[in-house]
């Protein structure tokens, strides 16, 4: 079974629609999603969907970020496999039939889907070049050849993920869970995916500011644990 993890801050204009695209998808899964206190009416819709059944939700008291709702998203699951799926719709809950695949047949214990080798919807170009940075920097560090770090779309079987000691909050969870998923010894498999980034005006929250953090994510976790 294959758990998803679906933390959410403010996104009513596509929870239900990235909820029913997890949800036809072929695969035996469980879908957790954790509300990080949103304020535009994003915790009344997953109330209605939670009375629904077959989705368990859970709410943050106040905003704590993206990190900390994974974390408590992964006191939860209860499948062999992870996945976090971000709550937009710029990532195809499809591409999961691709990417459980090395893990189902033992080639892998750890797979990321790359956005810069399959298909997608040009990014903003510093965007762009802060996960190149970021990239480089991760390989430099944990001699490793990956080729997108930043990606949502990191799915671990759950000895692996559930057996990390993470602690970020923000969107630092991306750097941290790669560096200590290299530094327990796991090669990471990846599989290129589709993406189509969205625009600022449709919601979309990182910016180049959460790439200082994910910098010190990297360089701190190489030397501690």
């Amino acid at each position: 079974m294959l758990s998803v993890i679906i933390p959410v801050y403010n996104e009513k204009a596509t929870i239900r629609e990235i909820i029913e695209k997890v949800q036809a998808v072929d695969l035996s899964k469980e879908i957790i999603i954790v509300d990080d206190f949103s304020t535009d009416g994003t915790r009344e819709i997953l109330r209605d969907i939670a009375a629904g059944g077959g989705v368990a939700v859970y709410f943050h008291e106040r905003n704590q970020g993206k990190g900390a709702a994974i974390r408590t998203g992964l006191t939860h699951v209860k499948g062999d496999m992870v996945i976090v799926q971000d709550a937009d719709l710029e990532y195809d809950p499809m591409e999961f039939l691709r990417l459980i695949k090395p893990i189902e047949s033992g080639r892998a214990k750890v797979v990321y889907g790359s956005r810069f080798t399959g298909e997608h919807r040009n990014m903003f170009f510093w965007h762009m070049v802060g996960n190149k940075v970021l990239t480089l920097i991760t390989n430099v560090l944990y001699d490793t050849t990956l080729s997108d770090m930043e990606t949502c779309y990191k799915m671990f079987h759950r000895d692996v993920i559930l057996g990390l000691k993470l602690r970020a909050n923000r969107f630092d969870f991306e750097p941290e869970v790669t560096a200590k998923v290299l530094k327990a010894g796991h090669r990471i498999y990846e599989i290129p995916i589709s993406y189509y980034g969205r625009e600022f005006q449709e919601g979309k929250k990182i910016s180049w500011k959460d790439a200082i953090p994910a910098l010190w994510a990297l360089i701190k976790y190489r030397f501690v644990d």
